[in-house]
């Protein structure tokens, strides 16, 4: 199974991929009843999830109904429990729209909800990130994540999610982090799918960012950032149950 999932991540389109797989194990999801963990975004348990990864799959990462990931189920939770994103009226620009949040955020009543994405058939509205076609403080909320790392610019790209954000708005960018390093790395010189593969953790990112960095590149667009320890929040024992792994942070960039 980890060798199935790691060649059909390397090679098949995201959104194919999600629509085939997702048909396929809705209708073997009962292999995986259990009570251990539990997907927060589907309110489903499991006995175990699914690996998920291109060069080393993780164990428990896959959340058979939704398709979520670690990093899904830690946005899910953050805009639960620390923001009123399901009760207030606002105008949402979701950026490259993750499958297991589409159909749930489209349901919400009081969302202006506006997706985009440079070639996704999911998407209503198709264009470059570095220069987004909307008006200055056009957005309540902006969200892109896993995007960042694959645009050429991401300052630009930053800036341009700053420019449509309205005064007092927020945005999460989700961004592959390497802990282990303040600084990001990256080099346009580096072209060789395997080099950036070894060196960025996967053959279409253009960078990998360091966990000082990254903030940095953030505050240098413009934003404000507040860190969100959302293991602290949670406790160890949440952090497992819901299969969190290392998603343990959420940065939040605000417009003032």
């Amino acid at each position: 199974m980890q060798a199935l999932i790691s060649f059909l991540t390397r090679f098949i389109p995201r959104h194919i991929m999600h629509s085939l797989s997702h048909w396929t194990i809705l209708r073997i999801a009962f292999v995986w009843n259990g009570n251990i963990f539990e997907d927060p975004i589907s309110g489903k348990t499991y006995r175990k999830m699914l690996p998920y990864g291109r060069m080393n799959p993780r164990p428990n990462a896959l959340a058979p109904h939704s398709l979520s990931l670690e990093r899904h189920r830690t946005l899910w939770i953050h805009l639960k429990q620390n923001t009123d994103f399901f009760e207030r009226p606002m105008r949402f620009l979701h950026l490259a729209p993750e499958y297991c949040f589409l159909g749930l955020f489209k349901q919400m009543e009081q969302l202006d909800y506006v997706t985009a994405d440079l070639n996704s058939p999911w998407a209503d509205h198709h264009f470059d990130v570095h220069s987004i076609p909307f008006e200055d403080d056009s957005f309540d909320v902006v969200m892109g994540n896993h995007l960042l790392e694959h645009v050429k610019d991401d300052l630009q790209v930053m800036k341009e999610f700053y420019r449509v954000m309205k005064p007092g708005g927020w945005g999460i960018f989700q961004v592959p982090i390497d802990f282990g390093n303040p600084h990001t790395e990256e080099d346009p010189l580096v072209t060789d799918p395997r080099e950036r593969e070894r060196l960025y953790w996967q053959d279409d990112h253009l960078r990998l960012y360091g966990y000082r960095a990254y903030v940095e590149r953030l505050k240098e667009a413009g934003f404000e950032v507040e860190t969100v320890h959302l293991a602290d929040e949670l406790g160890e024992e949440l952090v497992a149950r819901y299969s969190l792994g290392s998603e343990r942070l959420i940065h939040v960039a605000h417009k003032r």
